[in-house]
């Protein structure tokens, strides 16, 4: 059992620097290169469900964005409040805006991702770009950035979108890390030519790529997904961009509370069981050699049982997660949870199997 368990954790480690070395590090490291520029006019969409004040702070920094030729569509999602009316005011102030209204009686059709359709439909340009309600561009550079690389044959261009930050909250610290690594994993995949998945908080795409492949129909019944499933289907190693400067991330407002953010949580891991095998079972690897490791570490160290090899190889673990992990972290503005991250990823991989039991037993029905 001594030498049984040392070689278990030896194992786990090996997988897991190959995992941050080939992939990481790509993220860590990367140094962006210069695109020529891009004028093709775009559409900025925004499906917005009950958001009349989020919106009233999101338009705005749209309008001021620094990009020669865009219109916004603002999407009215069967809102309940009064975020119909404010997109209203909207449209007769500016030129530039556009309403979509989805009733009650359209919405059987699958919620926000009928309503994005109705929203693409609408659009005039063939350049799309993907925000949130309740985001907010990090400058008025980001419309100019995230739809750069939109050009030759790149269709499809992956963002960052990170949350705000909130003092003295072990949640907000936790939501923080696991939006970062998270990112540092599927753009790292995406650099590495695998794309897998993106976020529709920051987010873009051609009209022609939508219809390519359908749309959403392949999953139109499934909750969630008008993001990262859209992405699994239709990003390859040729048609797929990665754009990480700190001027076009976008900024959302966190979960408040614990039982909002596992509802929001069991909704985004209840849709990666849709995922290409070749994803599922690489991220399956990757989480279940994390999960492999604190439980060999600790019964190791509970045992006794070789704790001098068995400490060595944590220690030599955590020295290049720290490096890597922590170069992605201060890359996303998140330097501060670097001396937390030992603490984070093991509360992180805890909850995460939670989440994965709890979708077993059910799953979310709705989208927001």
């Amino acid at each position: 059992m001594t030498i049984g368990l040392f070689y278990a954790i030896l194992l786990v480690c090996v997988i897991l620097n190959i995992y941050f070395y080939f992939y990481f590090s790509k993220v860590a490291y990367y140094k962006e290169s210069k695109l020529s520029e891009n004028k093709t006019p775009v559409s900025v969409i925004v499906c917005a469900k009950n958001e009349e004040e989020n919106l009233k702070k999101l338009v705005p920094l749209l309008l001021s964005q620094d990009h020669p030729d865009f219109e916004i569509i603002l999407i009215n999602d069967a809102s309940s409040d009064d975020t119909r009316y404010v997109i209203e005011d909207f449209v007769e102030k500016h030129p530039k805006i556009k309403m979509v209204d989805v009733v009650n009686n359209e919405t059987f059709w699958g919620n926000k991702k009928y309503a994005l359709t109705l929203g693409i439909k609408k659009a005039v340009n063939e350049h799309l770009i993907f925000i949130d309600a309740d985001c907010e561009p990090a400058s008025n550079q980001w419309l100019k950035m995230i739809s750069q690389p939109l050009q030759n044959d790149t269709t499809i261009v992956l963002g960052y979108s990170g949350y705000h930050k909130v003092k003295n909250s072990l949640l907000n610290a936790l939501i923080r890390f696991e939006t970062a690594l998270a990112a540092i994993q599927y753009l790292g995949y995406a650099f590495r030519g695998n794309p897998y998945m993106g976020v529709g908080r920051n987010l873009a795409y051609t009209s022609k790529q939508f219809y390519d492949v359908s749309g959403f129909m392949s999953h139109m019944k499934v909750m969630g997904g008008d993001d990262d499933l859209f992405v699994n289907e239709a990003a390859t190693k040729n048609n797929t961009a990665v754009v990480i400067d700190p001027d076009a991330f976008t900024i959302s407002n966190p979960k408040t509370n614990w039982k909002k953010w596992w509802i929001q949580k069991k909704r985004h891991i209840s849709t990666s069981k849709r995922y290409k095998f070749k994803h599922k079972l690489s991220l399956g690897i990757f989480f279940t050699s994390q999960f492999l490791f604190f439980i060999a570490t600790i019964l190791g160290f509970v045992f006794g049982l070789q704790w001098e090899a068995i400490l060595s190889l944590v220690i030599i673990r955590y020295v290049i997660v720290m490096v890597i992990l922590g170069k992605g972290l201060s890359r996303f503005r998140e330097s501060e949870l670097i001396p937390f991250i030992p603490l984070l990823e093991l509360l992180l991989v805890s909850l995460q199997l939670g989440l994965f039991l709890s979708n077993k037993k059910s799953q979310p029905s709705r989208w927001n």
